[in-house]
């Protein structure tokens, strides 16, 4: 498999919510997968998924999968109203480690433009209008991000590390969505986040559980 140029996150690299669930379509689980990035994902090379495993034509470990246990615990949804109010104060839109990303940057036209904002208990949310060709994958995508953006700030870039997702249903091409994330835990380098993804009529269509990494140095 490959993953394509426009599904990048940090310059150069996949989305880690779209990479892992390529990789997890890829690999055929039955059931919850988990998904645990070893090296940032690499664009337009072929990648072999074999036996939980990932590689690049090197031979070098990019990715494992594994069955992921227990389902993770949704996020509590918010309205539309409350989620627009929110994308409306994302703090990416005047700071972001990485602004061509295709989930939360703002300088991509062509992505998912999910921009999450704080809300006042601390949980993100933002609105999320599904694109004309939606993918499991594309699910993952929306999971991802507004995980990350409970922990992330201004001099304080994170990257994903591992996600577990279960989708229990796909949006529509339009549907206006919300997508909610809360922070669990933090510690050292690591924080513990889950999100989830509601439809247009407050059906929940996936969550998801993940571990963000602290960059080096940040």
């Amino acid at each position: 498999m490959i993953i394509p140029a426009r599904f990048n996150g940090p310059p150069g690299t996949g989305n880690g919510g779209w990479t892992a669930g390529t990789l997890a379509a890829a690999d055929g689980h039955d059931g919850p997968v988990e998904v645990t990035l070893r090296q940032p994902p690499p664009l337009e090379t072929p990648l072999t998924v074999s036996g939980g495993q990932v590689r690049d034509p090197e031979g070098r470990l990019v990715a494992e999968l594994r069955p992921a246990g227990d389902a993770p615990e949704a996020v509590p949804p918010v309205d539309l109203g409350t989620a627009r109010a929110a994308a409306a104060a994302y703090p990416g839109l005047g700071e972001h480690p990485f602004p061509g990303c295709y989930v939360c940057g703002p300088d991509r036209a062509d992505g998912l433009r999910i921009f999450p904002g704080r809300l006042p208990d601390g949980r993100t949310a933002a609105p999320f209008t599904a694109p004309v060709e939606v993918t499991p994958a594309t699910v993952w995508a929306a999971l991802d991000c507004p995980g990350g953006w409970t922990v992330l700030g201004p001099g304080r870039p994170y990257v994903l590390g591992r996600i577990a997702a279960v989708l229990d249903a796909l949006p529509d091409p339009g549907d206006e969505c919300v997508v909610t994330g809360v922070a669990d835990d933090t510690g050292g380098r690591k924080a513990l986040v889950r999100t989830a993804l509601y439809g247009p009529d407050g059906r929940l269509l996936g969550r998801a559980r993940a571990t963000w990494i602290a960059l080096t140095g940040a």
